[in-house]
């Protein structure tokens, strides 16, 4: 197997994944030797001569499936970025074989002995704080999955790992294809009614692309959908938008139906085979939140907060329309229409005038001068590393404050059939111990952001340059980790902690100083302007409530799938009604449903953990007052945010890494503060607000 470029390293810059020279037919046999040459590795662990301990047996653990992490990098961003039929269908093998061998691991009773020989004489062992992390974490892996149970439950339980790796692969790839199969073609230009002339012109680039010269494609990708159903007039066609994007997988083609059904049912049993009470409860105990109890507290008293705003904005719609058009029922489909229609009316302002100021270029070079201004780095442009396709770009990142060499900072912006919806920060290599030496991470950026037309650039929407910042800050965690072990460094860290890195970037974007970083008009050359800067501040408080309360619905909706068994629901329709009545406002659709594409919770790692969303909230929140008191751009608070939240990873508990760059707890006022929506209730510490 020497000619599988997966199986040696990379001849290019930092042994950088050789994209060009692999093939598909190269996973499977790469993902099997891998798994062998890991095997080998483990059976010298677990038959060490010497007495177990923390070099011999958790260290060499750690880094014992280097090869296998590298393959399944490798294969899992493609299948998200670049996939094909040919990718998906290695999937359903791939996976499995993966839960095989994780399962080998984790159920190896001999190997399990040794790992907690170490763990049983940790006291003695004088490790400092990341090893002693490192430990704990190694020896609690291994029982939460199975370690300690007898022969019967094993194997169930490996059975269950199998079949839930295919499901969830099963789960996305239905999702993307259901995406990709409709369009939305109009030939009568009057339909066009309200749209930018940005959103015209990229509707007729697509129809171009799928050989339908002269009309207008739109798709449920975003630059496409959210543009369409923000400006166009066409109400019908909001509808048909609206209800294609809210069916997708429910029924059809690429139902998921049974698979959300069998998917949540698995996790339930696996959950009980392992002695908790629900899957929920088990992911928790992993979580800063710890228990569902913590968290269904947390949203219920979030949930009163932003109804009862939620309500105010719904019925000011409602009149705003009464005035507008002698109508006042508002339809799913008409919210986003309305909704755009009142900002600009009271604050004088349209999401569409801001995209000649957010040419994707200058935001790009204005992230890295941010980059640059808080924490020293330089991102420069490198031509002779592989990629996987020509719209990504990749760059080289150095610590100029202190001359090192950080990483590969990767990045792929724009929507295709081959790469699944969202925005999403991934890795190609992570930062930490691979086969005895530190490596830098290879850190990638994966979007769908607005295309250039043949008449203009890339133009960005202001919520799509919240989201480049957001994934930057992630990216950040990745590049700035200076961990020894990659299991604890960069973003693996609690996923309700995880979101704090991402999430504080995006309050930069409504700095004038920020701002003026970037935000040049693309004809004129000139800054934006003060008062329109002002209006993006004013206007970010806007239907606040309304914002918040979908992010508690889609928090409610996963926690009711996890939190019990599931065993019982008949109609996931249905059931996902109870579980969001309480946080519904607009009217049910008929032929909707969400849980057949919440692909974050079904295919994305989030299970029992998109609450993490408004949790880190609370914590950008007060970390940004920090910054906003001491100055945006402040040498001592960016070091002591690298220092203490960027730099530590996961190696320290993540309250006393806050607390480190805080000196204090978070205060969960600073969220409500920021939400304008300080007057309707106080919260104290995050433990009140999470459950007491």
């Amino acid at each position: 197997m020497a000619d599988n470029p997966l199986l040696v390293e990379s001849g290019a810059r930092d042994a950088a994944v050789p994209f060009g020279q692999i093939k598909t037919e190269h996973f499977l046999p790469a993902l099997k030797q891998a798994i062998e040459e890991s095997k080998s590795r483990i059976d010298l662990i677990s038959a060490a001569g010497s007495p177990p301990d923390f070099e011999n047996t958790i260290e060499a653990l750690e880094t014992s499936s280097d090869l296998v992490d590298h393959v399944s990098a490798v294969f899992y961003n493609l299948l998200n970025a670049e996939s094909n039929d040919e990718l998906h269908e290695i999937g359903k093998e791939f996976a499995p074989r993966l839960a095989d061998f994780s399962s080998d691991v984790l159920l190896n009773e001999e190997l399990f002995r040794s790992v907690k020989s170490v763990y049983d004489h940790r006291e003695s062992l004088r490790l400092n704080a990341e090893a002693a992390r490192l430990l704990e974490k190694t020896f609690k892996n291994f029982k939460r999955n199975g370690a300690l149970l007898d022969p019967v439950a094993k194997e169930k339980l490996r059975e269950i790992d199998r079949e839930l790796s295919a499901l969830q692969v099963q789960f996305g790839e239905r999702v993307l294809k259901a995406t990709n199969a409709f369009q939305h073609v109009i030939t009568d230009p009057k339909r066009l009614d309200g749209l930018p002339v940005s959103a015209i012109e990229a509707a007729a680039a697509t129809a171009r692309e799928k050989g339908k010269d002269g009309a207008w494609m739109f798709t449920l990708h975003a630059p496409s959908y959210v543009p369409y159903m923000t400006y166009a007039s066409d109400a019908a066609g909001r509808e048909t938008l609206w209800k294609a994007y809210n069916s997708r997988s429910f029924g059809g083609d690429f139902d998921n139906q049974d698979s959300v059904k069998r998917l949540a049912s698995l996790r339930y049993e696996r959950a009980r085979i392992l002695g908790y009470d629900a899957h929920a409860h088990f992911v928790l105990e992993e979580r800063m939140a710890e228990h569902p109890s913590r968290v269904q507290t947390f949203l219920r008293r979030l949930l009163g907060v932003y109804k009862k705003a939620a309500e105010k904005d719904l019925d000011e719609l409602r009149r705003f329309r009464q005035n507008l058009e002698g109508v006042d029922r508002i339809e799913p489909w008409d919210f986003a229409y309305y909704q755009e229609k009142l900002k600009k009316l009271k604050f004088d302002f349209d999401q569409e005038a801001l995209r000649p100021y957010f040419k994707l270029d200058r935001v790009i070079a204005g992230l890295f001068e941010h980059a640059a201004r808080l924490y020293g780095l330089r991102f420069d442009p490198v031509r002779d590393v592989p990629v996987y396709h020509p719209d990504v770009t990749v760059f080289e990142v150095r610590d100029e404050r202190r001359n090192e060499y950080l990483g590969l900072f990767y990045a792929d912006f724009y929507p295709r059939d081959s790469k699944k919806g969202g925005a999403w920060m991934t890795t190609f290599r992570d930062q930490g111990l691979w086969a005895g030496r530190i490596r830098r991470p290879h850190v990638s950026i994966v979007a769908n952001l607005t295309k250039p037309t043949p008449t203009k650039p890339s133009l960005l929407t202001f919520d799509e340059v919240q989201t480049i910042f957001h994934e930057f800050g992630h990216s950040l965690h990745a590049l700035l980790s200076k961990c020894r072990y990659r299991s604890l460094g960069g973003t693996n860290v609690y996923w309700d902690f995880v979101e704090l890195p991402s999430q504080v970037m995006e309050n930069w974007t409504y700095e004038k100083a920020s701002l003026d970083i970037y935000a040049s008009h693309d004809d004129t050359g000139e800054p934006i302007p003060a008062n329109l800067a002002q209006k993006i501040k004013d206007s970010a408080k806007f239907f606040a409530g309304s914002f918040s309360l979908r992010q508690i619905n889609f928090a409610l909706l996963d926690m009711a799938w996890h939190s019990g068994d599931p065993g019982s629901v008949a109609d996931i329709n249905a059931f996902e009604i109870e579980a969001t009545r309480e946080s519904t406002i607009l009217p049910r659709v008929p032929g909707t449903n969400f849980s057949c594409s919440f692909s974050h919770v079904f295919n994305g790692g989030y299970s029992s953990g998109y609450y993490s969303y408004k949790w880190a909230e609370v914590l950008d929140a007060d970390a940004f007052e920090l910054f906003k008191e001491k100055g945006l751009f402040n040498r001592e608070v960016a070091d002591r945010f690298r220092t203490f939240i960027l730099e530590k990873g996961g190696s320290e508990p993540p309250m006393e890494l806050y607390k480190s760059f805080r000196d204090r707890e978070p205060d969960p006022d600073a969220l409500l503060r920021r939400e304008g929506l300080i007057d309707q209730v106080r919260f104290r510490t995050i433990g009140e607000s999470a459950g007491e």
